[in-house]
């Protein structure tokens, strides 16, 4: 089979697999609070020491819409909602040290938004000391955030450098103007340069740049001058993402419609184009949608088998616990989900009132926990075996003997209890991940719940 008639055949909807089960099939009947607490109690006991854990924020607010976004935000030009939201999120995170029976080891830190750099760098000193005050730094940490290059200034770089971040993101997705327009998100090269610079400069040891192919008037030709200007900028992580269209759940992204988006040809020539400019550009393809120069941790902690993919992405971080702090936030105990209320009243409203804001979740039975480490091991490393019975289970032998089509196409190779993902593969990893979904295939949806693979 060609690969365009591979392309064809697996262009469709497929979840990105942050997590195992996704969220759409969570059974959220069969969750509670005192579950949850339960959970998060019973994981901070045998990981805090061990692993220590992380912490994800979620700082909503942003002063304008992006149309392409698909993350939880809040448009406003109101500053002063900062401090409340500061309290909340301070609130929230002592009613989890009630639960903890020591004091917190914080592995991994991460804000997201959003636009985290929407806080002032004042607000953003109030809120990591007051995270930090209660808890202990592990001396293997990485604290990160996620800016807009247009608002982080150097005050924002200096004040979140002093506080322990060294790495930080930066949403580019295009430099074509025309893009730009059609996704309400304007920045320049030189903006990007300057704070890529400013970062360089104080300290910071990793900047990440996020590309996105498949936007609304995107091109080959300006595309390609994108990837010029930020194979010039010189990087250290290269997020590749493809455009998720999903306006039933984001309204913003009705500024355009389906004429205005590339076809699936031509969202191929844009993803053929940027794979081949990266690797040619000296970036190594890490995992799914992710690009690293070879002094990267991500790189290296690939090549030793250390990557880890949770809600925040791939990390070389690895902890089981990882708790969601503000609204709409997903929380992991590794034997447990669960996900803060999506509006800001709301969370507000229950922190205030003493409860940890979540409205649902999910309990992971021993079929859930098998298939996830099988989906985790393909995200990470590639590879997964099951010759023992604590890694096997009815639901994952059934994905099996679906992979056995794949395996037709060549997209993975499976001997004996071994399975691998081939080159060709490499870029199917979504749908490979897709066949062991035991959860998906006992639910097939009515309607579409996700994104398009490729």
């Amino acid at each position: 089979m060609s690969i365009k008639q591979l392309i064809a055949k697996y262009h469709v909807a497929a979840p990105r697999y942050t997590s195992y089960p996704t969220v759409p099939y969570w059974n959220a009947e069969g969750f509670d609070q005192e579950k949850w607490a339960q959970a998060v109690s019973e994981s901070f006991t045998h990981s805090n020491h061990q692993d220590g854990i992380s912490l994800y924020i979620h700082l909503p607010f942003c002063e304008s819409l992006c149309t392409y976004c698909g993350c939880n935000t809040r448009i406003t030009r109101n500053h002063k909602v900062e401090n409340p939201y500061i309290e909340a999120v301070l609130k929230e995170w002592s009613l989890y040290q009630k639960l903890f029976d020591d004091k917190p080891i914080i592995r991994e830190l991460h804000l997201g938004g959003g636009t985290p750099t929407f806080f002032s760098p004042e607000n953003l000193e109030l809120l990591i000391s007051g995270i930090l005050k209660p808890a202990t730094v592990h001396t293997d940490a990485e604290f990160s955030f996620e800016a807009h290059p247009s608002n982080t200034t150097q005050a924002h770089l200096d004040t979140l450098y002093q506080l322990g971040f060294k790495r930080l993101s930066l949403g580019i997705q295009d430099f074509d103007p025309k893009v730009q327009l059609a996704i309400n998100r304007i920045q320049s090269v030189e903006e990007v340069l300057l704070v890529t610079e400013q970062a360089r400069t104080i300290g910071y040891h990793s900047v990440n740049y996020d590309l996105i192919y498949g936007l609304p008037l995107q091109n080959i030709e300006g595309l390609s001058d994108t990837i010029a200007s930020v194979l010039a900028l010189r990087p250290d992580r290269i997020a590749f993402y493809s455009y998720a269209h999903v306006p039933w759940v984001r309204p913003g992204q009705r500024r355009y419609t389906e004429m205005d988006l590339p076809s699936a040809a031509e969202k191929q020539e844009l993803y053929e184009l940027g794979h081949e400019m990266l690797k040619a550009g000296g970036y190594i393809e890490i995992g799914m949608d992710h690009f690293t120069l070879a002094t990267d941790s991500l790189y290296t902690a690939e090549k030793k088998g250390r990557l880890h993919r949770n809600f925040m992405g791939y990390t070389h971080q690895y902890s089981k616990l990882m708790i969601g702090l503000g609204v709409s936030s997903i929380s992991d105990s590794w034997t447990a989900f669960a996900q803060n209320v999506k509006k800001v009243e709301d969370y507000i409203s229950l922190v205030n009132a003493g409860e940890i804001p979540v409205f649902k979740g999910h309990i992971l039975d021993q079929e859930d926990l098998v298939i996830r480490r099988h989906i985790l091991n393909l995200m990470c490393k590639g590879e997964t075996s099951w010759a023992q019975p604590e890694e096997q289970s009815i639901g994952f032998m059934k994905g099996l003997e679906r992979m056995t089509l794949i395996a037709d196409d060549g997209l993975v190779m499976i001997k004996g209890t071994e399975l691998k993902v081939t080159l060709l593969g490499k870029r199917f990893l979504r749908n490979i991940c897709m066949a062991l979904d035991s959860r998906l295939y006992a639910n097939q949806p009515q309607t579409q719940l996700f994104s398009m693979a490729g």
